[in-house]
């Protein structure tokens, strides 16, 4: 019974202690509160340095969102490099978890410290792959997908410095 009557004092020690503190107001559209360094918000497609997307349509962001707000649509250019011919994102249903974000092998996607782009309609909030691209690398500025790929469009297969040659199967049978 004591202990109820300790949790019942603290808590009306705690409401009292707050009602005579003054409240912390901040105008919102002239004043921000300051974000912290890590803040993530809204979702952008980035480019590679360069300057080609980022992005080969490989479907797992749309796999591993959890409300399914990513769609995309994969094709094949003529150099073999593969690239989304369309990609949306519905931010009306997105809980912006970062999971797209952490599930891109090629650092398209990632979140930025944007986080005032609400709309009044709802269709508005259905971005299109040419509302999510931007011309900058984002937060790893070397990195190049197909370089370090091992996959044969910016140099053929096995010839890129940190990888070996192509390995005859047929050599490993006893």
């Amino acid at each position: 019974m004591s202990g109820l009557l300790t949790g019942l004092f603290e808590a009306f020690a705690t409401t009292l202690r707050e009602m005579f503190r003054k409240p912390v107001t901040i105008q919102y559209p002239e004043e921000k509160k300051p974000l912290s360094a890590r803040a993530r918000w809204r979702i952008v497609l980035t480019r590679d340095p360069e300057g080609e997307e980022r992005c080969v349509a490989c479907y797992l962001c749309s796999a591993v969102c959890p409300v399914s707000c990513i769609s995309m649509q994969s094709a094949d250019r003529g150099d073999g490099r593969r690239y989304p011919e369309w990609f949306r994102i519905n931010f009306g249903r997105c809980i912006l978890c970062g999971m797209c974000e952490e599930a891109c092998p090629t650092l398209a996607i990632q979140l930025t410290p944007d986080y005032e782009f609400c709309k009044y309609k709802a269709l508005d909030m259905v971005y299109e792959k040419e509302d999510l691209l931007i011309d900058g690398t984002g937060k790893d500025r070397e990195y190049n997908f197909y370089k370090h790929a091992g996959i044969g469009v910016v140099n053929p297969k096995g010839k890129n410095p940190d990888e070996y040659g192509p390995v005859d199967i047929r050599s490993n049978m006893p």
